[in-house]
């Protein structure tokens, strides 16, 4: 590695170390849970401390990337705690090969590498993320909400074929649906008991999880007079959910995402497509036009 190559990756580091650090202080700020404030608190001040390392090498003073910090920050607000630091420590990543390919050149590198692993492994064993907690109420309503809406909006196409019919009877079938699925999650919620989890927080993540997705699927229906391009934007839309549904459970979780993703979308097309023959057999037996 020459001179000039390695003097950027430092430069490059450095930045990035006191990026990370400043992205952990806004979120300490805002933070309630006393313990994951503290843990925020102490990983911040090592992400700074690493980078005053490389300082030491550089003598040049850096800015943090303005626009990660904000980035992330929104990130972490809006998706949750868990996913967002997760998602800057996959980004980290990289930092981390850096260090790996300059263990020669600098000693601190590899102790650098390994305080980055250890910091990941704390964040991921003592954060406590509420949404995570309700993880699973949350997929009961958007899974249930996908494959029953898309099979009923599908079955309907054919058997109405009037776009905003199909609307006002998907809306009311996926609004009795959510709180039908939202009362059963309380139930089920207070008899397993763990403690883990409130009943009624479970019934309100599970019940408007179901709904959103209701409204996604059927707007197509709202704006297109067109049933049939109707139907096959309001699948694209239920692929787009899943995917980005599947894609915060693999960086917040851990978890495979092409599996989850492929396993979810073939079922929800699976029951469009057998309740979309269904339709077409209605709608010749009993001769449907509206």
């Amino acid at each position: 590695m020459g001179i000039i190559e390695l003097n950027s990756k430092i430069l490059e580091a450095q930045r990035a170390e006191l990026t990370e650090a400043k992205v952990y202080y806004r979120v300490a700020d805002f933070e309630k849970d006393k313990k994951n404030k503290e843990l925020l608190l102490q990983i911040a001040k090592g992400e700074e401390r690493q980078s005053e390392i490389w300082e030491s090498y550089t003598k040049q003073e850096v800015q943090p990337y303005r626009w990660k910090v904000p980035l992330y920050v929104f990130i972490i607000r809006c998706f949750g705690l868990t996913f967002g630091i997760k998602l800057l420590e996959r980004d980290a990543h990289k930092g981390i090969e850096t260090y790996r390919a300059m263990r020669s050149d600098f000693p601190e590198a590899e102790e650098m590498y390994q305080r980055e692993k250890e910091y990941e492994d704390k964040l991921i064993e003592v954060l406590k993320d509420k949404p995570l907690s309700y993880l699973g109420s949350i997929i009961l309503g958007l899974n249930d909400a996908l494959v029953e809406l898309t099979g009923v909006l599908a079955g309907l196409t054919l058997g109405i074929q009037n776009s905003f019919l199909i609307a006002a009877v998907g809306l009311i079938t996926g609004i009795s649906a959510a709180f039908s699925m939202a009362g059963s999650e309380y139930l089920s919620t207070k008899t397993e008991n763990s403690g883990k989890v409130k009943p009624l927080t479970a019934a309100f993540y599970t019940g408007t999880a179901y709904i959103i997705t209701v409204i996604a699927l059927i707007v197509p229906y709202l704006i297109i007079d067109n049933v049939f391009i109707a139907l096959l934007i309001t699948l694209c839309t239920a692929v787009a959910i899943i995917g980005g549904f599947n894609y915060y459970v693999s960086i917040a979780k851990g978890t495979p995402f092409r599996k989850h993703f492929l396993e979810m979308v073939l079922i929800s097309l699976g029951v469009a497509t057998i309740s979309f023959f269904i339709g077409l057999i209605v709608n010749r037996v009993f001769n449907i036009n509206v």
